[in-house]
């Protein structure tokens, strides 16, 4: 498995460390460019060109599903932005009469603490706290939601996918709600809009899931990541609405890191049992941390990173299926880090919300702020890692194409 060597000065090039340095001062005061596509491959030989879902984005960046997802005026700021993508907040499934089997999912809380983090490499990051869970809004606003953030991404080159909490079966049920996967898959497909292009869809799998006692064994949670992909394609062709990219979001369960490899090779069997993408791995779950007199808390930092590319590691140097990372990536480095590793595209949420003196950028939105940081910082910054990395291999007379980093062919010529 390929690895950004950090062990020794960073190795860009001077001429690009210092355009970085000036970009990081001037933009910080004026703000990012316009088409920040088009000057990364004008002035630094950056295609950033990336993939989410299996389709082609404009870039790698996206907000992951989370209270910064819920509003039509979030989402407008977020495309205002320039991300590639953004993931609405899950909503939990329902059947046609409203019953919700993962109803516990659905609490209406919102309050977010970020807070300083330590890992146990010593190593400082952050992480964000929280109660809720789920979309606990009716059903209709998260359709509604869908609808206004598809007007808003419009020929902006921003991709809107949304997030769902389907029924998983507790070791103790045998069947699954299948009524609940045909009413809100077609709902959704019908707010997407009829005959538009295929749906991109998360199934979520929260890191409060490995705490419940649905998640108390394996084979159960094995069932549901065979199972759940066809289910929803099965809905998807009943509704005659259109077509689902089914991706499954998975959580770091609370077992070692062999299930972790056994969780992703069982989304990797038939393929008529693959869902078209996955998203490796959301936040760790503590059953003994107390938040607001709730006990049992999911938390992030640099344990969460550190478990995350230690696992893919072990686990293998490609995957036949897209996927787009996500875990503690607060700078440019951590997403070169996932991309090695083979993500063709990055998520983020704790990192659009950190105290405003983090961010160099005073002006623009708390969006525009992160993404000035993750690309232009002088020393954790995208732009001198990918460099780093290109100088290291021996590329860097030649354009550096993201996805030839992802795919491990920036060394070919």
């Amino acid at each position: 498995m390929s690895r950004l060597d950090v062990t020794e000065p960073l190795a860009a090039p001077d001429l690009v460390r210092q355009r970085v340095q000036r970009d990081y001062e001037r933009f910080a005061k004026s703000g990012l460019p316009t088409s920040l596509e088009q000057y990364l491959l004008d002035e630094y030989d950056l295609d950033v060109t990336a993939e989410y879902a299996g389709l082609s984005i404009k870039n790698p960046w996206g907000k992951a599903s989370g209270q910064l997802s819920m509003t039509a005026r979030q989402v407008e700021e977020d495309v205002a932005a320039g991300l590639g993508f953004v993931v609405l907040k899950t909503v939990i499934a329902q059947d046609e009469q409203g019953g919700q089997s993962m109803a516990a999912w659905a609490i209406p809380e919102a309050r977010m603490v970020a807070e300083p983090i330590v890992g146990q490499s010593g190593e400082a990051g952050w992480t964000i706290t929280w109660k809720g869970r789920g979309w606990w809004q009716q059903f209709e606003a998260y359709l509604q939601l869908i609808r206004d953030a598809r007007r808003i991404a419009d020929d902006t080159g921003t991709l809107i996918v949304p997030s769902c909490k389907y029924h998983l079966p507790s070791p103790n049920e045998a069947e699954w709600r299948v009524g609940e996967y045909d009413f809100t898959t077609a709902k959704m497909l019908e707010a997407w809009q009829p005959g538009a292009s295929p749906m991109p869809l998360e199934k979520d799998f929260s890191p409060t899931l490995a705490g419940s006692d649905r998640a108390a064994t394996q084979a159960k949670i094995l069932e549901w990541l065979r199972v759940v992909p066809k289910l929803v394609r099965n809905s998807s062709a009943r509704s005659g609405l259109g077509q689902v990219r089914i991706g499954m979001k998975l959580f770091n369960a609370l077992f070692d890191d062999g299930f972790q490899l056994e969780m992703l090779d069982a989304i990797h069997g038939p393929a008529t049992n693959r869902p078209d993408f996955f998203i490796y791995a959301n936040r760790l779950f503590d059953p003994n941390r107390e938040f607001d007199g709730q006990r049992g808390v999911a938390f992030g930092g640099p344990d969460l990173s550190d478990r995350n590319l230690r696992v893919l590691d072990q686990w293998r140097t490609s995957s036949p299926l897209p996927w787009s990372a996500t875990g503690n990536i607060t700078t440019g480095r951590m997403a070169v880090e996932y991309l090695l590793r083979g993500a063709t595209s990055f998520q983020l949420h704790t990192f659009f919300q950190l105290p405003a003196e983090h961010y160099a950028m005073k002006i623009g939105n708390r969006t525009q702020r992160a993404l000035h940081e993750l690309h232009f910082h002088p020393q954790t910054g995208f732009v001198v890692w990918l460099h780093h990395l290109a100088n290291q291999r021996g590329v860097s007379d030649r354009l550096i194409r993201l996805l030839d980093v992802a795919g491990g062919s920036l060394s070919e010529r």
